[in-house]
């Protein structure tokens, strides 16, 4: 999807669900990483994550689009757009808009495990984070680590 085809989606969507135009501009924000739009107070404008389209269809997508309208339209009325506002959760239920985003990001449940041995002593050390063994040595007995594996 391109902007234009945004910005149009965005203009039909506010016709049809909320009765009134969209004047501003919509655009895809790449930087946005947890979140599926970003209403801006100042300049009216919204900002979408194209991620949550491709990751979850166009449904979902809509559901983002209604949301951030919400924002746009009760702030543009004067009324209460903020999320706590009694206001924004009756007109997104109304609209039926997503009150809350799937995660795009990627959760690994298996982190990964590095493991290292004492030379001296023989212990096996396991971190998160590799490190660099020149530069540290065995909490036991001061001995030299070697890395041995990477454990997952």
């Amino acid at each position: 999807m391109k902007q234009v085809e945004l910005q149009k989606l965005v203009e039909e969507i506010s016709i049809v669900y909320f009765k009134q135009p969209f004047e501003h501009v919509a655009t895809f924000n790449s930087r946005l990483r947890t979140t599926g739009g970003r209403y801006h107070l100042k300049s009216h404008n919204l900002d979408f994550n194209l991620k949550i389209l491709e990751a979850f269809g166009m449904l979902e997508f809509i559901k983002v689009i209604k949301h951030e309208l919400c924002h746009y339209h009760l702030h543009l009325a004067g009324k209460g757009y903020q999320h706590k506002d009694n206001d924004f959760k009756v007109l997104l239920k109304q609209t039926g808009g997503s009150r809350f985003v799937q995660s795009v990001k990627i959760t690994s449940d298996e982190k990964k495990i590095w493991l290292y041995q004492c030379k001296s002593c023989q212990i096996i050390i396991r971190r998160q984070r590799r490190f660099n063994t020149k530069k540290f040595v065995c909490g036991k007995c001061k001995g030299k680590l070697i890395l041995q594996d990477l454990q997952q």
